[in-house]
């Protein structure tokens, strides 16, 4: 049985008559993490609606799970893939936080028992008030609301579009560190991120946009290491990784790498 959980052959998309992404031949395996990175208006948007079904190809095919996209409803690929929109007030539309999470379980056919154990689970591992209005919440708290009921549903794959934007730093780890733990349990976790931090810290790999097209893919140090590349994509690399291109040193990405290869330096035994 193959691992590849989702794969573009020859996708184009145009919302008018230029196209919007175009030639995009791309795998992903079935447990990994990816990010999809690139400037405003690289199509990365675009891409993550077309994994799930949201957008059709012009031309071209997208499979999930080994089904054409062309051929399935939107609601039938939701029971295999979650997907956490930018907004979270896109996603939220029930009274309270216990019908919130609910909902999307009714939706796909859980039964009654199974849906009040899954609710229970996931109101006490994020620690809400079940009676609280969703609208009455902060974002990073509708954020997290929108997060958990989507790890109640335990999808396959797990697309994420710009899942930090307007979250403080704790909240940031908070939302990662569940999408992290997730993964490490089997989910397939595709990211649209701009943030080089986050991307640094939590993905596997990266895929490149660019002008619609996908102009890099590879392991996630190697790609944020690549001057040429995120040149190419108009990116900035994750800070200290940046400092250590201007200081011309090679494969430094935390704090701690860049310490030690001072030191190195100045005791004459490192090199650039």
């Amino acid at each position: 049985m193959s691992d590849t959980v989702l794969e573009f052959k020859n996708v184009n998309f145009s919302y008018n008559e230029t196209a919007n992404v175009k030639d995009l031949n791309v795998e992903i395996k079935k447990g990994s993490f990816t990010a999809l990175t690139g400037s405003n208006g690289a199509g990365k948007s675009t891409f993550s609606k077309l994994c799930n079904g949201l957008l059709k190809p012009s031309s071209g095919d997208v499979f999930v799970l080994g089904e054409n996209t062309k051929n399935k409803k939107v609601s039938d690929l939701a029971k295999h893939i979650g997907f956490l929109f930018q907004n979270p007030d896109r996603q939220i539309c029930c009274a309270t936080v216990k019908e919130e999470i609910a909902f999307s379980l009714k939706n796909n056919g859980i039964p009654q028992k199974e849906i009040d154990e899954r609710v229970e689970k996931t109101i006490k591992e994020f620690n809400f008030n079940p009676e609280k209005e969703p609208f009455n919440m902060s974002r990073g708290q509708r954020q997290r609301l929108c997060l958990a009921c989507l790890i109640a549903l335990n999808p396959e794959i797990l697309i994420l579009d710009e899942p930090t934007t307007g979250l403080d730093y704790r909240e940031c780890m908070e939302v990662m560190s569940k999408i992290q733990k997730l993964n490490e349990n089997g989910t397939t976790v595709i990211m649209v991120c701009h943030d080089m931090e986050v991307v640094l810290d939590f993905a596997k790999e990266v895929f490149v946009m660019n002008r619609g097209e996908i102009v890099a893919t590879g392991k996630t140090l190697e790609i944020l290491g690549n001057k040429e590349i995120l040149g190419k994509a108009r990116l900035l690399p994750p800070q200290i990784a940046e400092v250590a291109m201007l200081l011309d040193y090679k494969d430094i990405f935390t704090v701690d790498e860049m310490i030690a290869k001072i030191k190195s330096v100045k005791s004459g035994k490192g090199t650039k």
